[in-house]
């Protein structure tokens, strides 16, 4: 029994590949909000598989299944590829050719990062941008940015991939576990409230999920500074 509930967790996790197939077919169909909904499916199913692996030893009873190769084959789609397809063919990104540049750039940015030795460091952080396309999306999406807004934003950020900072890994760091985790679920909470309300969220709930933002950044720098003088 404890061997099945192993393997459940790996098909668990594996079903963000499928979330994955469903985003990139409703992007095209331009169904948006049903993206932005299975973006959420996604992250919810990112942040919990680990807590379930180590709970049910899957690493132990499971050995013949890399489960960190799976989680990053999975984040790829839906946290990079996905979220890039949603804005080149719903007109957030150039028409045509420079179109495709520019969301390229990101899909191979985010290769190197999920195929980094350190891209998930010894002290439970990403070091550079941990491809976090999926939320840079949502804001796209949900503050109606134009063309050259994104463009400039999803390069600045493709950049930022190869920037050494140490960004909180929320399940994992441990400075300020507890209050990490709990902001991190309360900015899913408002994830769902503001694409429940689109196309109108109200503005005081876009911001408060900033806030949420400038904090995850803050702290980061903050400890990747503190690293740096020790």
């Amino acid at each position: 029994m404890d061997k099945v509930l192993a393997w459940a967790v790996h098909a668990y996790t594996a079903s963000g590949a499928v979330l994955g197939l469903l985003m990139v077919h409703f992007a095209y169909q331009g169904e948006v909000d049903r993206v932005l909904w299975l973006f959420l499916i996604a992250m919810v199913i990112d942040g919990t598989d680990g807590f379930a692996a180590r709970h049910f030893r899957v690493k132990e009873l499971v050995p013949q299944i890399d489960g960190a190769l799976l989680d990053n084959i999975v984040d790829y789609l839906t946290y990079a590829f996905a979220p890039m397809v949603l804005l080149w063919a719903n007109g957030y990104l150039p028409d045509g050719a420079w179109g495709g540049v520019v969301a390229a750039i990101p899909l191979v940015a985010s290769c190197y990062q999920f195929t980094r030795s350190d891209a998930k460091t010894e002290d439970h952080f990403f070091l550079g941008f941990p491809s976090y396309w999926n939320v840079v999306a949502f804001y796209v999406v949900v503050l109606e940015f134009g063309v050259t807004t994104t463009s400039v934003l999803v390069l600045c950020f493709a950049v930022l991939v190869f920037v050494p900072v140490k960004y909180i890994y929320p399940s994992r760091t441990e400075t300020l576990w507890w209050l990490n985790m709990a902001l991190a679920g309360a900015w899913l909470a408002l994830f769902a409230v503001i694409v429940a309300s689109r196309p109108d969220p109200a503005l005081w709930l876009v911001l408060l999920s900033l806030a949420y933002i400038a904090y995850y950044v803050a702290l980061s720098l903050a400890l990747t500074l503190r690293a740096l003088r020790a």
